[in-house]
């Protein structure tokens, strides 16, 4: 049997880094179900006799679950085996399955036992304890985002922007997947809405995990096949954007709704196809090369038509994730010597770099005004006149501003990191001086300004949630990545306390108790509020320019030298 399943993975067949990519983006589509709060948010709060403020601390715990994740990424520290030192071929000799299995549990306990409250299944729990159930909802998202982006990227470390950005682009998408998934089967039942996201991102991440691996492989062809990935994502975007537009334009009936999202799985199929193509192809490739072992007539005639890539194998019989040496580091003689730049640090000794905390301090500026403007755009819509219909368009779109700034960001940032060797914080850098022109813009108050200025923040919102993941496993290595990424991402929620509660709602409150009124209306509302984040976002922009001069040498002398070796 051990002979038979290595036979298959050499020859292969079997389970690989495609299929792996296939099942790590259904993955991802199933578990952004914190992005759907605004479904079963009032059927929530009616059926719990909540007010608003106790609404918004169970949201606030969503937040936290979302992006706390850095137990997700000390469990793939700690039970993940490299494929090179793994004694066993099977899917589940690593350890992306049991980060996933931990998120799964999570994500059917916490819904679940919302779902029993909202139908009064079970009595109404003490709201500290629903606390708990929403944040081990939410949580439960950032143990699948680990296990996908960090297998992903340990399978191509050369196009790390690339799959970074495929992964939190589907996971971008995903708020919106799932709210047609409700809209075609549960429209107007949101509780049963809760009980669908108690089983579907459990069920899928447990039919699908055993995929989920890394493989210790190079392929010569891997950009082709992630640009096709990467067009399917960009497809599927568009057709989203057009059903959310139509849907606030046109009333559609339940049959409508139902093709629309048969459209959508077929859609979401078709990455399949793609996987299974450069299966077959690497599956023909290594069949080739066993025959010249097998017929050694032919080993002449076939070595001239395979020679680029025997000759791959032999110079590179193992892929290799580490940098070569060079910027930031030493002779390896010195055992206990201070880490370097790029290579593989723990949390600890990335926390005593002065690049972690100049990322961290970048990225609160960037995610905190980005998080402060989604969180805030139904009021701030309201106090220019927009219509609801207007906002709520707004909101659903914001989904798709968010994708297109994640997989664009990954996308630019490694072809121009192939190309020149540009370091990806000058586009970190190049983002947050965009962010700020948005904050600008709506600020401004003037018609039509909400609409430019949400693409503006979302799309650049979004890039940083691929840049930052990308830039971690450069900096710092590949063997924490899922540790010190997630660690950095709570600036996340802590940006977003600092500018939507210290900020826009006590610049709010002011403007409306000023006028007497509960709600404020008119450009003067938010123009305060939008201006600081403008600032915040120029003050991230000189600090992502930081980072970039500091590391620029490295990216040049260290990163583009590895890609152009490989």
């Amino acid at each position: 049997m051990g002979d038979t399943s290595l036979r298959w993975r050499t020859q292969g067949f079997g389970p690989g880094k495609w299929l792996a990519t296939v099942a790590s983006i259904w993955i991802q589509c199933t578990s952004g179900s914190s992005y759907a709060f605004g479904i079963y948010s009032p059927v929530l709060k009616a059926s719990q006799n909540y007010d608003q403020s106790t609404l918004d601390s169970v949201a606030f715990f969503k937040d936290v679950g979302a992006n706390f994740g850095l137990l997700s990424g000390l469990l793939y520290s700690a039970v993940f085996v490299s494929p090179s030192s793994a004694s066993s071929t099977s899917c589940l000799r690593g350890g992306p399955w049991v980060v996933l299995a931990a998120g799964a549990v999570q994500c059917f306990v916490g819904y679940f036992f919302m779902w029993l409250s909202v139908v009064g299944a079970v009595p109404r729990p003490p709201v500290p304890l629903m606390c708990v159930y929403m944040l081990l909802a939410a949580h439960a998202q950032t143990f699948f985002n680990t296990a996908n982006v960090v297998s992903a990227v340990e399978n191509f470390p050369d196009h790390r922007g690339t799959v970074v950005g495929i992964m939190k682009g589907f996971l971008g998408l995903s708020g919106a997947i799932l709210i047609q998934l409700y809209r075609a089967t549960f429209e107007g039942n949101p509780s049963s809405f809760l009980l669908l996201l108690a089983l579907l991102p459990t069920l899928t991440p447990f039919a699908l995990m055993c995929f989920v691996n890394v493989y210790d492989s190079h392929e010569v062809q891997e950009k082709r096949y992630l640009n096709h990935f990467s067009l399917i994502s960009l497809i599927i975007a568009l057709y989203l954007m057009v059903i959310i537009i139509s849907e606030h334009i046109l009333s559609l009936g339940l049959i409508a709704r139902i093709i629309t999202f048969l459209i959508l799985v077929t859609l979401l199929s078709s990455p399949l196809s793609v996987a299974l193509k450069a299966q077959l192809r690497n599956s023909s490739r290594h069949q080739g090369t066993a025959h010249l072992v097998e017929d050694p007539d032919l080993m002449g005639p076939l070595v001239q038509r395979k020679g680029e890539v025997l000759a791959d194998e032999k110079t590179h019989p193992k892929r290799e994730h580490e940098v070569p040496s060079g910027v930031g580091q030493e002779s390896s003689s010195h055992e206990h010597r201070k880490p370097g730049r790029g290579e593989n640090l723990n949390l600890l000794q990335a926390m005593r770099t002065i690049d972690f905390w100049v990322l961290f301090l970048a990225m609160s500026c960037a995610m905190g005004s980005g998080l402060a403007t989604v969180n805030n755009i139904s009021q701030i819509g309201g106090s220019l006149g927009y219509t609801s219909l207007e906002t709520s368009t707004l909101v659903s779109l914001w989904s798709i501003w968010n994708f297109l700034g994640r997989f664009g960001a990954g996308y630019v940032s490694d072809y121009f990191l192939h190309l020149k060797g540009y370091p990806r914080p000058l586009f970190m850098a190049a983002a947050l001086a965009t962010m700020g022109i948005g904050h600008a813009v709506i600020a401004s108050g003037l018609p039509g300004a909400l609409y430019a200025g949400s693409v503006l923040v979302g799309v650049c919102y979004g890039s940083q949630w691929s840049l930052m993941p990308t830039i971690t496993s450069e900096i710092f290595g590949l063997k924490h990545m899922g540790t010190i990424f997630n660690t950095i991402a709570l600036a996340s929620p802590i940006g977003s306390y600092l500018l939507s509660v210290k900020v826009v709602g006590y610049i709010y409150d002011i403007e409306a108790a000023s006028a007497g009124e509960s709600t404020c209306t008119g450009k003067h509302c938010f123009m305060l509020s939008f201006l600081i984040m403008a600032s915040v976002s120029v003050f991230g922009f000189v600090i992502a320019l930081l980072l970039f001069f500091r590391t620029r040498m490295f990216y040049k002398q260290v990163v583009f030298a590895r890609l152009q070796h490989f």
